[in-house]
Order: structure tokens, then C-alpha cells, then sequence
């Protein structure tokens, strides 16, 4: 995206004032590529091309989901020593927890939209634990080291349905080197699980699980399934 480029944000209107901006605010053309509102800019235009059609219009509305959002925006602005270009900080992780349906995907969508207008480069990556396994299992062609890192290095990670597909050895293993890179690091991730808490030990193990307990903020979304609603 060119940085003098004004963006639609017919559907922005609600994430931008969270924060006390106006559209007008963000579709400022200052000429500078750095400036707050160029990256938010283009931090929108991310979002709109990375997040999933169903949750294109998503905000967090669980006030711990936007409490950790706006704690991550605090310390990545505190971190940056005053440089106008402002990176992601180190932090503690999120872990939203909860049965099949309770809307964890769209709270954690939603924390990424709600983080977008906010002139950081956060950049996030997003995948499931399957599209993960899928994307490093090797095959011909693929550079699974490479493709690990994409994950393993991501300033702002969302990894969905942790703890869902069938447990193996080398999905362990993968889990593990993920878990442990960005929690020795300090790399904010969000992740979700329909996994209950006593049940997560099981399911990833006692490594990764001891790792999530200490990085993550533990959320744990209740409710009924919405898609049985919806479908009703």
C-alpha cells in the first residue's frame, strides 16, 4: 500500500473510536511513511486482507480480551523509546479458553482488528494448530525450518484450536519448540483452545502446558454454542 493512499473504512468505524480516533484522523496523508497514521493505515489494510471473511467486522467485547489488548499497545509504545515508528513489545501471551462455539476465534479476531488502528506495526500472523501441522509437515520443495520460523518469529501470533488434532510425537514436538521460542522471548501470542484447563496437561502435555501457565493471561469464554443458535 502506497502511504499516500486513502483506505475504505466504511467497517472501521467502531474499532477506531475505542480508541478516540475519527476516520478522518486515520486517512490523514502527511506524506510520512512513519507517521502514527500511515502505519495504522496500513495496519487496517492487513487486517482486511489476512482475517477471515467471518470475522471481518469482529471487536472483542469480554473486557479482559481488550484489557490485555490495551496493556500490549502500552508496553509496545513504552518499549519504543520514543521512536515514531513504533514495533510490538515484549509481553505476556493470551489463552482463551472454552467449549466448541462460545466465540473465542472472534474474540481473538476481534483483538487483532482492535489493535490495528493504533499506529504499531503489529503485523500478526494467524493459523490454526492444523493449518500449522499441515504447513511444516515435510514434503517435497518445503523448507519446514523456514516455514517453523515464520511462526516462531511472528511479532503478534494467533494460533487457533490448540490442543484439537489428534496427538502425536512430532505434533508434540512441534508444539513445543513453538511454546518454548516465544515464551523464552517474550513474543505476545494469542492463542485458543476448546481444551478445559483441567484438561489441557493431556492434551499438550506437561512442557508446553507448565509454559502457558506461567506467559498466558487464562480466559475462559462460557456461553452456548453460537453456531447451534445461529443454525436453529
Amino acid at each position: 500500500m502506497d502511504h499516500l493512499t486513502r483506505i475504505n473504512l466504511d467497517h472501521w468505524h467502531d474499532a477506531i473510536a475505542a480508541h478516540g480516533y475519527t476516520p478522518e484522523q486515520i486517512n490523514d496523508i502527511t506524506g510520512d511513511p512513519y507517521d502514527q497514521w500511515t502505519v495504522a493505515r496500513k495496519e487496517i489494510t492487513h487486517a482486511d486482507q489476512h482475517v477471515p471473511f467471518i470475522y471481518q467486522h469482529a471487536l472483542p467485547d469480554h473486557d479482559d480480551v481488550r484489557a490485555w489488548a490495551d496493556s500490549l499497545t502500552a508496553a509496545s509504545r513504552k518499549q519504543s523509546a520514543g521512536r515514531i515508528t513504533t514495533s510490538v513489545g515484549r509481553h505476556r501471551s493470551l489463552l482463551l479458553l472454552g467449549p466448541t462455539g462460545t466465540g473465542k476465534t472472534h474474540q481473538a479476531y476481534g483483538a487483532l482488528r482492535y489493535l490495528a488502528p493504533t499506529g504499531i506495526n503489529w503485523r500478526w500472523t494467524a493459523t490454526s494448530s492444523a493449518d500449522l501441522y499441515a504447513a511444516l509437515r515435510p514434503r517435497a520443495g518445503v523448507d519446514s525450518e523456514t516455514e517453523f520460523r515464520r511462526f516462531a518469529h511472528a511479532r503478534l501470533l494467533l494460533l487457533d484450536d490448540l490442543g484439537a488434532a489428534k496427538n502425536s510425537e512430532w505434533t508434540e514436538e512441534i508444539n513445543f519448540r513453538l511454546i518454548n521460542h516465544r515464551y523464552e522471548n517474550q513474543l505476545p501470542t494469542i492463542l485458543t483452545s476448546n481444551v478445559l484447563p483441567k484438561e489441557l496437561l493431556d492434551r499438550v502435555g506437561d512442557r508446553v502446558s507448565s509454559r502457558l501457565i506461567e506467559m498466558c493471561d487464562r480466559i475462559v469464554i462460557k456461553g452456548t454454542d453460537r453456531r447451534k443458535q445461529a443454525a436453529a
